[in-house]
């Protein structure tokens, strides 16, 4: 991934469900001009932090139920509703649950929160594409690593 729009994964079912957290900073790089005077994120990049999160579960899911190492990519953005601002300052929860998996693809249904209201939500269809690049692959590694550390911790208490 270029650029990662996730903290910290804070649930993790391979192949069903899962969350995680974005700590929106005024820092970002898209608030320079999206707007300078009044920076609000970019629903683009809402959708990609859910699709983010969609893809290392759905990834996760095909490895462990076939052995298959595929890579979900994102094909349509169905019924996408947002409902209001994200600022810096807002800790962005991600909800993704997987409602289906083929051979050829999965649908999710996704959502984003902030303070338990409603940010935005939509069904993000993913189609599955046999793909390996070992460099690839290990930075994608330390990624998920990196974020799953706070969910070791949750699952221990």
């Amino acid at each position: 991934m270029r650029f990662v729009l996730l903290d910290r994964i804070t649930s993790f079912t391979p192949g069903r469900a899962a969350r995680a957290v974005k700590n929106v900073a005024l820092s970002e790089d898209f608030f320079e001009d999206h707007f300078p005077l009044a920076p609000v994120m970019p629903g683009v990049l809402i959708l990609e932090g859910m699709a983010q999160l969609a893809g290392l579960t759905l990834e996760a899911g095909v490895r462990e139920s076939s052995g298959r190492n595929v890579k979900p990519l994102l094909s349509i953005v169905e019924m996408a509703k947002f409902r209001t601002r994200v600022t810096p300052g807002d800790c962005l929860e991600y909800r993704i649950e997987v409602e289906s998996v083929n051979e050829a693809g999965a649908r999710v249904s996704a959502s984003a929160r902030v303070s338990g209201n409603p940010v935005a939500d939509c069904r993000l269809i993913f189609s599955f594409h046999d793909f390996s690049d070992e460099r690839q692959e290990r930075r994608q590694a330390t990624i998920v690593e990196q974020l799953m550390r706070g969910l070791e911790t949750n699952d221990a208490s």
